[in-house]
Parts: C-alpha cells; structure tokens; sequence
C-alpha cells in the first residue's frame, strides 16, 4: 500500500495538487483518557489514526494531523494522564480549523472518532462550514451484532477497542493488567445511554470484559470498520 497523503510534511504546491484532484480532507480527532488499566491513554487516537493513514493510502483523500484532544467521559476521581477539553472548546476548536482548511479549497470533511461521548459527539455533529459538507463518523457507533461474543456490553476498555489495540497496536496492550467490570442489566443499560453518564467510581476505568479479546477479533473487527468506512461513507462524501 502506498504512503498516506500526510498534510503536514507537503509543501503547499502538492496540497494543492491533492486537492485538485480530490477536495475530500480525512480529520482524525482522539481522546486522552483512560480506559482501564491495560490500554495506553491513546487509544481511541491510535484506531483513528490507523483508520485514517489506511483510507488516505488507498483512495489518495488528504489527512490532515490529528486532534489529539476530546470530551473526555466523566470519572469522579482522577486518572493519571487523563486530558481533557470541555465540549464548547472543541466545537470552536474545530470549526476554526475547518474554516480555515474550506478557505484552502476542502471542499468535504470526514471527520473519524472512536469516542460515543455525548458532549464529544454534540462538538463534532455541530460544526458549520461555508459550503462545505461535513461526515463524522463515530466507529463504535457501528453495528457490531454478530462480531463480539459481548455485543450488548458497554464498549469503554471492554472487548472490543482492547481486541482492536491488540491487532493495531499489540506493544501498547497490557493483557496482564486487564479487568473485567461487568455491570448488572439495569444499571448497564443506564450507563449505555449515557455513554453519557460517569464510569462507576469502583471500578478499573473500563467497563466489560477485556479478558475476552484478542488479536484475531481486533482484526476481523477493524477490517469489517475500514470497509464499512470506505464503501458508506467515502462513497457518500464522493457525491
């Protein structure tokens, strides 16, 4: 596979070039939290870099740098490393960023996240360009009935992004220190809802069944994500 079209190491004249021939800009925008005690605080950043390096590559669409930062889901007590911006500072954030890249000549954004924060989905579904179209794109918002052996499990450190880190990123996965949280119906089902709400204080930072992931999951899974991808989404933003 070819190299991605990184917009940070072109020089202006191959951006324009790029753009010419495709006015499609790929935003990758991360999180810095914890999600649990055996995945890197990068997670959520790591699949959608992944995802976007990959589309960039095969379909020669721009990518801009990645946003490292997001809404970070509420905890009440502190993570070591967690970092975090309030949903009105990523809105601006990133409507000063688009606005700057729709002046350039971007003339569609997909926007990739890994995160089903309220406050951090309401940031990105909001944004306003000129004329420009906007897709965001929120992977875990997939259907993934018939994928996962714990498909009605919360997803925060749980099966699926630790099967995903362990195909994408395997050095970065702490399988020794993982922890299965698994909340009764009731009070999974509310937390659900508030993908949303706070992470239950006693527990590791995840919530559901890391211990049941693995390589092969991650990349059946994040085969099935990129292709999803690439056929529903860049199909549409290509109109």
């Amino acid at each position: 596979m070819r190299d991605p079209l990184h917009l940070k190491i072109l020089v202006p004249d191959e951006v324009r070039a790029a753009l010419e021939r495709d006015p499609r800009l790929l935003v990758p925008v991360g999180t810095c939290e914890q999600h649990g005690p055996h995945l890197p605080l990068g997670c959520d950043t790591i699949l959608v870099e992944r995802l976007a390096d990959d589309l960039s590559a095969e379909f020669r669409i721009l990518r801009a740098p990645t946003v490292e930062y997001g809404v970070n889901t509420v905890t009440k007590r502190p993570y070591p490393g967690n970092a975090t911006v309030r949903r009105k500072t990523l809105h601006r954030w990133m409507n000063e960023l688009l606005g700057s890249w729709e002046q350039a000549g971007v003339e569609s954004f997909i926007i990739l996240t890994a995160h089903g924060h309220d406050p951090h989905q309401e940031a990105l579904s909001t944004l306003r360009t000129r004329q420009a179209r906007i897709f965001t794109v929120d992977i875990f918002a997939l259907d993934f009935a018939g994928h996962l052996e714990d498909a009605e499990g919360p997803m925060h450190g749980s099966e699926l992004d630790t099967s995903l880190l362990l195909y994408l990123a395997p050095q970065a996965v702490r399988m020794d220190l993982a922890q299965d949280f698994v909340l009764p119906a009731r009070q999974r089902a509310r937390y659900r809802r508030g993908a949303r709400g706070a992470l239950p204080p006693a527990g590791p930072g995840s919530v559901g069944r890391p211990s049941i992931a693995s390589r092969e999951k991650g990349e059946r899974l994040y085969k099935m994500i990129y292709e999803r991808v690439a056929t529903r989404v860049l199909a549409g933003a290509a109109a």
